[in-house]
């Protein structure tokens, strides 16, 4: 029997209409690629050297076929929601919608809400080809796409994400070329940040046209720390969380870019940002850890953090945060940074802000008995909790992920997940910590 770690007091009680779910993505976890058009991925993952232990998500957890397994432990869990993605690239294929149809009935049958995400990185290899997020025409060709699936599926969804993600899309594929489409544009990849933000506007309408009522994004975001108090190492600091945190949420809930941003952009930009700012009903955070920054490095030599190559002409320089416990991918583990966070937000754009819903908080770290997981979102649960104490309006609680699966440029070397999944025989096993949170979520309904 799995051991499970007794926390030293429960869990504190969260609202009785709080929203708790899990989430996934489409590329990490459906496989049957034969089934669909090939996305940027399928490209990506081709090319020698692109994935770490050169795997592809050809098969990936299988959910295509097994989703029904996978919607059980879903409904066992005892959440109420479930955040997956739709893939663009499925969805351009003969009967690519059945799948997801099939899919939204499950999870009503069993009593959990279906939240899908229309875009989570899998741009279809024709969109791309045709020029991709580079090209204004994606926008709307995006749009269309979002009110294909509204028209198929909206009957019984009433919570959508638009995009996941629009600034890790934006610097790991476009910006240093460590993810799909593995373009090195540096900030020439600013016209992506800028169609995907009106990609969001033009999908939000065109949910609206359809009768959605309950819309939302997933942006990542996380603190920003200077390295010093040195006015060098501030700057940097700045620079980056303008980047990472301001570019994708001022013109979403402020109807502006930071100062001196757009005029980066292409096109009107000003009508654009009409668009960009369609009110939505929540703004949904991907939290997973805060950033130290100083000022760029004088070696003239990329450098290496968390992963990434750093090209040294960056105005920036991430730094290690020490004193904390790190996952298995090196990122350290600071609970109180997301109450920061939240807090930072409802002081930033006061009653510009909506309802927020944190759409993804997990961690990497190997074994059946996660005892360090179980720990972590403990953590995350009782720093988000401080954060309604101090009078955040924050709706809801996702946790990533489900399951294990293929981690992008890492392959199958990382394991987010609540399930372990063996990728050789695709079997199932909850994990200690999805023992756990079930009994978390009991305790919150008593």
């Amino acid at each position: 029997m799995i051991a499970r770690m007794a926390a030293s007091e429960p869990v504190p009680q969260f609202p009785h209409d709080f929203l708790w779910g899990v989430s996934t993505s489409a590329h990490q976890i459906e496989g049957a690629t034969d089934a669909r058009v090939p996305s940027v991925w399928d490209a990506f993952t081709a090319q020698p050297g692109r994935v770490k232990d050169g795997s592809t998500a050809a098969v990936a957890c299988d959910h295509y076929h097994r989703y029904g397994e996978d919607v059980a432990l879903i409904a066992g869990l005892g959440v109420g929601a479930y955040r997956f993605s739709v893939s663009w690239p499925r969805v351009m294929s003969p009967g690519g919608l059945d799948f997801y149809d099939r899919l939204v009935d499950a999870l009503c049958a069993a009593g959990v809400q279906p939240v899908p995400t229309l875009f989570h990185w899998d741009t279809p290899l024709s969109v791309e080809e045709a020029g991709g997020w580079l090209k204004r025409d994606t926008a709307s060709l995006f749009a269309d796409y979002a009110a294909e699936v509204a028209d198929r599926i909206g009957d019984r969804v009433q919570k959508w994400i638009t995009l996941n993600e629009p600034a890790e899309h934006t610097l790991l594929g476009h910006a240093l070329g460590q993810h799909a489409p593995g373009r090195q544009l540096l900030f020439d990849a600013l016209p992506v940040a800028h169609h995907q933000l009106l990609a969001h506007g033009l999908a939000v309408r065109a949910l609206r046209a359809a009768g959605a009522t309950d819309i939302g994004i997933a942006n990542s975001h996380g603190p920003t720390w200077p390295a010093s108090d040195d006015p060098a190492d501030r700057e940097a600091a700045d620079f980056y969380d303008v980047l990472l945190n301001r570019l994708f949420a001022d013109p979403l809930l402020l109807g502006a870019y930071p100062e001196g941003i757009g005029d980066l952009m292409p096109g009107d930009v000003d009508a654009d940002l009409l668009v960009i700012a369609e009110p939505v009903d929540w703004y949904g955070i991907n939290f997973y850890q805060p950033t130290k920054v100083g000022a760029p490095l004088t070696s003239g030599e990329a450098t290496e953090f968390s992963g990434l190559t750093l090209p040294p002409e960056l105005p920036f320089s991430p730094r290690e945060i020490e004193g904390y416990p790190v996952t298995d991918f090196g990122w350290p583990v600071v609970p109180e940074a997301l109450t920061e966070l939240l807090l930072a937000f409802r002081d930033r754009y006061g009653d510009r802000l909506p309802p927020l819903v944190i759409t993804e908080n997990g961690c990497s770290y190997e074994g059946v008995d996660d005892q360090e997981r179980i720990t972590y979102l403990d953590g995350h649960l009782r720093a988000l909790h401080r954060a309604l104490e101090a009078g955040v309006d924050v709706r809801g609680y996702f946790v990533w992920s489900l399951m294990d699966n293929f981690e992008w440029a890492e392959g199958y070397a990382r394991r987010f997940g609540l399930v372990h999944v063996d990728y050789t025989t695709l079997e199932r096993t909850p994990k200690a910590s999805y023992h756990w949170l079930r009994d978390v979520l009991r305790a919150q309904r008593a």
